[in-house]
């Protein structure tokens, strides 16, 4: 039993009787009178609150949450009694999320529905689990109030970024693309697929003119082609020490399963094969090229157990396996940090002699640190130094960079939080200008 302030109120009203009664004796009666009435109310109004079964309580959200990614969490309170109730709801996701515990105010009518919501932001992927719920509320006459907790404890599993996939469907049915910062890229007229036929306009190629569709129509059709499908994918993901390293908390390594995860899907939607390889010191998992939906699944249930290794990535066994698994000609996306040294040559060695037959692109993401670093205006030794070593590190990534696009590779640096969009921009400029 937990008293409100208003039952606490009702009782201490006894005691200016009690003290009178020093003077009256018989206000002792009265105030035991009244003491024992207030607390008959109090237990009628606890009686009448009810037991925690008058609710119905239950959390909502989706079986795979999204790393690094606002999910929503929904509670859901129904009274199954014939009295409205005012009452207060704790909720307790996963400690390893750092959301404190979830504090709801509500009212809920006589057989009523309460609905409330919130977000949490994993930072790691991996298996967590929520805690129970914690109720109180208050009886009809306000004196009382009950707690019961209703064992909500849940295992959840936090996996890459899907809600960005989710949020493509959408966007894509209703032509709104570009507000997840994608830009048409299907250049009609410069593929080889037939995609439609449609009348002549004065700026088209005399050279697409269907001849037979314009004799039955009886005036100029022009035939529109779009890129090919069927064509390769190959996401080459490095999970060495490097890819550990956070930005905004998230390590880099987890951004890059995010792009990944993204680009198998637009590409799988695209009717191209995809594949990957995930690698450090030694591969570590191969997952040849395919089509459809169901490979996306695979990738995502690959990627879900992926962890950084505390190894410097060997570019050369990698690729060189990658070259014995995959023949045929590939855009072949490899998600790497660019850590300066020795590897690097490796990496651009081997990316220039797959460039004969393949096309690869190096992804890497940029540290906004690093380049506050390079600009901040030093105050002291320290900083001076900080200045130039930051400097230093953009300058041997930059090298690194322009060595590779000199050698046929492409290359895309970008912050991340532009990873995903920026990744599928560039394979779609690419596949529209034919490149693969």
């Amino acid at each position: 039993m937990i008293p409100t302030n208003r039952g606490i109120f009702l009782l201490l009203l006894a005691a200016p009787l009690l003290a009178a009664s020093t003077w009256a004796p018989a206000l002792a009666w009265v105030a035991g009178l009244f003491l024992l009435l207030s607390l008959g109310l109090c237990a009628l109004d606890w009686r009448l609150a009810g037991p925690v079964q008058r609710f119905e309580v239950r959390r909502q959200h989706d079986d795979r949450l999204s790393l690094g990614a606002d999910n929503p969490i929904h509670l859901h309170v129904a009274n199954r009694r014939p009295r409205p109730a005012l009452f207060w709801l704790r909720d307790e996701p996963p400690l390893a999320f750092g959301a404190p515990p979830q504090v709801f105010a509500g009212q809920i009518g006589a057989w009523g529905q309460w609905t409330a919501s919130y977000r949490v932001r994993p930072l790691r992927r991996g298996d967590y689990r929520f805690g129970a719920i914690n109720l109180r509320w208050l009886g009809p006459l306000g004196l009382m109030a009950r707690q019961g907790r209703i064992d909500a404890a849940l295992p959840v599993k936090v996996y890459p970024n899907l809600l960005d996939v989710r949020r493509y469907d959408l966007l894509l049915r209703r032509n709104r693309l570009q507000e997840l910062g994608l830009r048409p890229s299907r250049q009609f007229g410069q593929g080889s697929e037939f995609e439609r036929l449609r009348e002549y306009q004065p700026d088209d190629d005399f050279r697409r003119i269907d001849w037979k569709a314009t004799a039955r129509r009886g005036r100029p059709i022009t035939v529109e082609y779009e890129t090919e499908r069927s064509q390769t994918v190959m996401a080459l993901l490095d999970a060495g020490r490097m890819m550990q390293s956070p930005v905004a908390q998230i390590a880099k390594l987890d951004y890059a399963v995010n792009a990944v995860l993204f680009l198998a899907y637009v590409a799988s939607a695209k009717g191209d094969k995809v594949g990957l390889m995930t690698f450090a010191d030694d591969v570590l998992h191969y997952i040849s090229p395919r089509q459809g939906r169901g490979q996306f699944y695979r990738m995502l249930e690959s990627l879900y157990a992926v962890t950084a290794q505390p190894v410097e990535p060997d570019y050369g066994r990698a690729l060189s396996y990658l070259a014995a698994k995959q023949r045929r000609r590939s855009l072949l996306v490899i998600f790497t940090d660019l850590s300066g040294g020795l590897s690097m040559q490796t990496l651009a060695n081997h990316t220039a002699s797959l460039a004969r037959h393949s096309l690869p692109l190096v992804v890497t993401i940029s540290d906004p640190d690093v380049h506050t670093a390079a600009r901040m205006q030093p105050d002291s030794s320290l900083a001076v130094y900080q200045r130039a070593a930051a400097q230093q590190m953009l300058d041997e990534r930059q090298l690194t960079l322009d060595s590779l696009r000199r050698q046929g590779v492409q290359t895309l640096d970008v912050p991340a939080n532009q990873l995903s969009s920026a990744v599928i921009n560039r394979y779609l400029a690419l596949k529209g200008r034919q490149m693969l």
